[in-house]
């Protein structure tokens, strides 16, 4: 019994990772343009490569499509003001160099800031 709920367990795993989906590459002047996507078929991330380094404004979403995340790359790097979602909580964090300058929470329907 224990040998057939362990071979049940990983047929179901590689059926699961036989239905990822390919990332779709688009030449964009000198940019090219990503997006990944989930297993369903929505799209996990989007945003740009230049020199096969990120750059450019990157969104990230959640399996059902809604945005968490959004920021820019320069060269690979993060940089400037990006955005995450949490349900309610919208967490705005600055970067400088890659590395975090601030962070900031609000509530999206109270529009209040915390730190």
């Amino acid at each position: 019994m224990k040998r057939l709920l362990i071979i049940a367990i990983l047929a179901l795993s590689f059926g699961v990772n036989a239905q990822q989906i390919a990332p779709k590459f688009e030449k964009v002047g000198e940019e090219v343009k990503a997006t990944y996507f989930h297993a369903n078929g929505e799209i996990s991330q989007q945003g740009f490569f230049l020199n096969e380094k990120l750059q450019g404004e990157w969104i990230m979403y959640d399996t059902k499509g809604e945005k968490i995340a959004m920021g820019n790359y320069d060269k690979g790097v993060k940089t400037g003001t990006w955005l995450f979602w949490e349900g309610d909580i919208v967490k705005e964090v600055s970067f400088d160099n890659n590395r975090i300058a601030s962070v900031e929470q609000m509530n999206a329907k109270e529009s209040v800031v915390t730190n």
